[in-house]
């Protein structure tokens, strides 16, 4: 029988994935440079999570409910999934990133969040009893020695203890969402996970706002933006639809066909792109120290997600954020 063969959609191809992750990756890098002069401006970084997760949640709003024919059951049947995407991926780890990097230079408290797949080892191994392979605890003391060298206890430029405790809090963040990433759901598609799981975390972090937990501070006018002056919405407008909206979109997309681990580890160049964004755009330059701290730790992350790397593709895998 003669078959007709059907072309290829673009999440056929074989790089798909890959390069929607490194998309994913790119995107998500832009985000810590681009709040920060908001949060110099005065802004909190609950509200600033706030904001850019409800507009961005808004934005991918009509995309991710086409993407299940505009039935609001499907999204009541996966609301525990939704809910933990929106309280760990949106409020814990976000709040926790901007509030450290309010502190200290964004790619030091990006790189002391990545040691979030370390922090996971441990907590298996704990849970389990089971002894992780060679290879992974080999990552895992790498990563930690890195993390020392980070910090430059003894070096010139002393980094903020609370900075430092709200950067490990994302770390913590990020691992439990490495853990939760693994449950798969075919309830709902990518991006009507992203969007309900940012509108969900936008109203939780402005109730908590409203009851006084968290400060909800925003500040109107021009911030220093590039050298020079720009009104505050021209950096929110960047981390809404690129660093938020596309990058969330994109990220779940890619872990829909490498896996969660695979994706998480092709994630690490957010890294990379968080660094030098903020030495173009905030003039933070690491040490030397810090910088091979930071190549300590990108190995030893390497290194322990290297030993999952076998991993078959999850069909709804969450994204690997980190900011």
């Amino acid at each position: 029988m003669l078959r007709t063969r059907q072309r290829s959609g673009f999440a056929d191809h074989p790089s798909s994935g890959l390069v929607a992750a490194l998309a994913s990756a790119a995107s998500f890098g832009a985000s810590g440079p681009f709040v920060k002069p908001l949060l110099d401006a005065g802004w909190s970084p609950a509200a600033a999570v706030a904001v850019r997760a409800g507009l961005a949640g808004l934005v991918l709003l009509p995309f991710g409910m086409a993407s299940v024919g505009w039935r609001l059951r499907a999204l009541v049947g996966s609301w525990r999934r939704i809910v933990s995407f929106g309280a760990v991926a949106v409020v814990g780890t976000q709040l926790c990133y901007f509030a450290a990097i309010e502190r200290m230079p964004v790619g030091v408290a990006l790189l002391i969040e990545y040691l979030g797949p370390v922090l996971l080892v441990a907590f298996t191994w704990f849970r389990t009893g089971s002894r992780p392979p060679t290879i992974t605890l080999a990552g895992a003391f790498v990563a930690t020695g890195g993390l020392f060298l980070v910090l430059d206890l003894t070096g010139a430029t002393a980094l903020d203890p609370i900075g430092v405790v709200w950067a490990l809090g994302a770390a913590i963040c990020l691992a439990c969402y490495f853990a939760m990433s693994s449950v798969t759901d075919d309830k709902v598609p990518p991006v009507t996970l992203a969007a309900a799981g940012l509108l969900f975390g936008a109203v939780a972090i402005t109730a908590l706002g409203a009851t006084g937990a968290v400060p909800l501070a925003t500040v109107g006018g021009d911030v220093d933006l590039l050298g020079s002056s720009a009104p505050w919405f021209v950096p929110m407008a960047v981390v809404v639809l690129l660093s938020t909206s596309f990058a969330y979109a994109t990220g779940v997309f890619a872990a829909t066909l490498l896996g969660s681990r695979v994706a998480s580890f092709v994630g690490l160049v957010e890294v990379l792109f968080a660094v030098l964004l903020s030495w173009f755009l905030l003039n933070e330059v690491p040490t030397v120290v810090q910088a091979v701290g930071g190549a300590l730790i990108i190995v030893g992350v390497v290194l322990v997600r290297s030993s999952h790397t076998t991993e078959q593709p999850a069909p709804a895998a969450a994204t690997p954020i980190a900011a």
